[in-house]
């Protein structure tokens, strides 16, 4: 799916000058993928300045490959591997080569452990946003302020060494930025939001530090990917999962705006386990659209049963996807469809441990139900790079409704990962309504549109309760919301109390089952956005 450098064979060779041609180039960057949750963000970075840059297998490319391609930088993300207890698949005699190259949290820890400097399990890990303090002057950081915030998620640290020249600190990480020669380290993710001035430190090491000279004017994504379906549906027919979310949707738009009529394609709704105002939304939208079909399929009750003793969330997940893929496979069968489309993001496809094909480890976090189906027919995935917020941007080129693209993401297999423990009637019946009141009440205050993301989630924990007088219990309902702008990270939002406990009140008194309410504070990293 996505390309990955293997070798510098060749034929590799000869598709890199045709790139420099076309972009009127003789610069290149490698981007060596170490399987950090963020990857794809550092490349979206480098795409956004103009420069091209090459994703490399570190499992596979070595200092010989590197020297035939001479790249004017080089790049190493971060990963779930250690470099002193784990090493990462990397050839480090790259690091002997006299390019300039930066080291993001692993990468940095990588190349420090090569030149001798201690690497350690920290004592006190960091995860989360944190004070960075310059503590030396470096084109790398120029434009930065004194100190600001920046998003560290690693539990080893590296040791002040006087081969290494540190030039910021944080709390936890006493090098937490550092230089040795042609190599640059940072300890946080530049490329994520949280970090204020993420950006401005990519910029300055391929401009300053590297002296690219050369950028590329971007095609507009929404173009390019509207010309690529022209050519996949002529003549074709697709079936499209549509579930009235932005990222469904937006693929609908996208056929659309390729040419497909309501011949060609059929949106199919799974009602189920959905949130209550996602059926009100493909109605709304979808119903009385002439470039589609909606069919709307009620699987409750094969959701229900094939949930039935299932307890973790994984299980549970799996459980979901068969659902899911039987549905859209019958539904494709019957109307004769050629390809089976879904708004799958690389969000998705990295948390379920894909993403590129690179020989390093990266760790799965959930499984998502879009991903690795084995569907029958060949897929049709336009957003699979790319994250929540450029798909809506990718959404709003091709005409799609403001309303559609500014609801909250929400899960493709819905309730149940916001549900503890088995999967009943009652706890469905809950979360459902859980969810109907937090979401109304967000709009009501004025609060939806200020957060990236909520939830209500129905835990296993029961608590004893009044009500009427009498003795009872009820299920603690979690209500979460995060601020975010792409979901590989996010920050726990600060909702007022007085809206928090207006919420807890409805729940508890409308929702028989709902003993009581607390409140999620933590961040993604740790946690994830979703519950499960």
């Amino acid at each position: 799916m996505l390309q990955t450098l293997k070798h510098a064979s060749p034929e590799t060779l000869a598709e890199i000058a045709e790139e420099k041609t076309i972009r009127k180039t003789s610069e290149i960057f490698l981007l060596f993928s170490m399987g950090s949750q963020f990857d794809h963000l550092i490349k979206q970075k480098l795409d956004a300045l103009g420069v091209y840059c090459l994703v490399a297998d570190p499992a596979s490319v070595k200092a010989a490959d590197v020297q035939k391609i001479q790249p004017t930088g080089i790049i190493l993300s971060g990963g779930p591997a250690s470099a002193h207890a784990e090493p990462p698949p990397f050839d480090r005699n790259i690091f002997d080569l006299s390019i300039p190259t930066l080291g993001i949290c692993l990468g940095f820890q990588t190349w420090a452990f090569h030149i001798g400097v201690p690497v350690i399990a920290a004592d006190k890990r960091e995860f989360g946003s944190h004070d960075l303090s310059l503590t030396d002057k470096s084109p790398l950081f120029a434009g930065w302020p004194k100190t600001s915030r920046v998003l560290e998620s690693h539990g080893d640290r590296i040791e002040p060494d006087s081969k290494l020249t540190v030039l910021g600190t944080t709390e936890n990480a006493p090098a937490a930025a550092g230089q040795y020669r042609h190599l640059y380290g940072v300890q946080f993710h530049p490329e994520v939001t949280e970090t204020e001035y993420g950006e401005k430190l990519l910029e300055n090491f391929v401009f300053k530090i590297c002296a690219a000279k050369d950028r590329f004017p971007a095609q507009e994504m929404a173009a390019r990917k509207v010309e690529e379906l022209k050519k996949q549906i002529a003549g074709k027919k697709v079936l499209l999962a549509l579930s009235g979310g932005t990222d469904s949707s937006t693929v609908a738009y996208l056929l659309k705006a390729a040419g497909a009529d309501n011949t060609q394609i059929l949106g199919v709704y799974i009602k189920g386990i959905d949130r209550p105002d996602d059926e009100a939304f493909v109605r709304e939208y979808f119903d009385s659209a002439d470039w589609l079909k909606v069919k709307i399929v009620d699987a409750t009750e094969k959701f229900l049963a094939a949930l039935t003793g299932k307890l973790a969330m994984k299980d549970k997940r799996l459980a979901m996807r068969g659902i899911y893929k039987e549905i859209l496979e019958a539904e494709a069968k019957s109307f004769g469809a050629d390809y089976i489309a879904q708004g799958t993001l690389y969000t998705d496809i990295s948390e379920s441990g894909g993403g590129y094909d690179s020989g390093a480890r990266k760790a799965q976090i959930k499984i998502h139900h879009n991903v690795n189906l084995g569907f029958s027919l060949p897929e049709l995935e336009p957003l699979a790079d790319s994250v929540k917020d450029t798909g809506r941007n990718i959404g709003r080129a091709v005409g799609v409704p403001e309303k559609l693209l500014v609801r909250h993401p929400f899960p493709g297999p819905g309730l149940i990962v916001r549900t503890e423990g088995e999967i009943t009637k009652e706890k469905l019946l809950a979360a459902r309504r859980a969810d109907q009141i937090y979401i109304e009440e967000l709009r009501n205050w004025a609060l939806y549109e200020t957060v990236w993301q909520a939830g209500a989630v129905v835990t296993n924990s029961v608590t004893t309760c009044t009500k009427g007088d009498d003795a009872a219990e009820g299920y603690v309902v979690a209500l979460w919301a995060v601020w975010s702008v792409n979901g590989f990270t996010a920050r726990a939002a600060e909702l007022p109390y007085d809206f928090l406990s207006h919420v807890s009140r409805r729940l508890t008194n409308e929702v028989r089952e709902i003993g009581a309410v607390v409140y999620r504070v933590s961040d993604k990293p740790p946690v994830t956005i979703e519950w499960g």
